[in-house]
């Protein structure tokens, strides 16, 4: 991934618009691409169609995604949508935003949870659990997996290795991400990347929820 590795950071921060452009940062390349959009306030990225699904998620600012026989949803930083394949989507801000795209192959495996057209939140998928660690697959194949976890306080993952590169949306509260022996403590909104094989860990400071996007091209 084109991204800086061990260190927090947030998406939103690094990719402000640039008045009157609109803005894309391919950060994976292949079938399920990522790449981080960055729009100007009043711009548009008209309507065209894909054979593929397409997963938005909001970090800052607000947009409209829409088509040409009048759908229409908003989302506003925090929510995401999985949008339609063989329909034209085009997707436009009138106060500017900043979000990240990744490709979903039709075959892809998609949670029940999660419905194209939809808007929703990552957060709100998994509740927390006294003590517990709440895990859901959003949606994975052979080569990528996109992961919501809730940590009660004081619980966590040990040390592992990662067996493909990976992003962490940190959703709500607290935590600290163990890499290569540092300590990151990490809050919502912000991000961390972890290289292939790299050691890591998990602890919830206090009750704390992430997705996690793992690629394994």
């Amino acid at each position: 991934m084109k991204e800086k590795v061990g260190e927090v950071f947030s998406i939103a921060q690094d990719n402000k618009p640039v008045p009157g452009c609109t803005i894309s940062k391919e950060v994976h390349g292949g079938e399920n691409y990522i790449a981080y959009f960055s729009l100007a306030k009043a711009t548009d990225i008209s309507a065209e169609i894909y054979p593929y699904h397409k997963l938005l998620i909001i970090a800052e600012g607000s947009v409209e995604i829409y088509g040409t026989d009048g759908f229409s949803k908003k989302l506003k930083s925090g929510e995401c949508i999985v949008t339609d394949t063989d329909v034209p989507v085009g997707i436009r801000t009138s106060e500017g935003a900043v979000y990240t795209e990744i490709a979903l192959r039709r075959d892809d495996k998609m949670n029940e949870a999660v419905r194209a057209g939809e808007v929703f939140k990552l957060a709100e998928l998994v509740p927390y659990q006294d003590g517990k660690i709440v895990n859901m697959d959003v949606v994975h194949n052979d080569k990528m997996k996109f992961v919501v976890m809730a940590f009660d306080e004081g619980t966590g993952l040990s040390e592992h290795a990662a067996p493909g590169e990976a992003i962490i949306f940190a959703l709500d509260g607290e935590g600290i991400i163990g890499y290569e022996g540092k300590e990151h403590p990490i809050k919502a909104g912000e991000n961390f990347h972890f290289a292939k094989e790299g050691i890591h860990s998990v602890k919830a400071i206090k009750k704390f929820k992430m997705a996690l996007l793992l690629t394994l091209e």
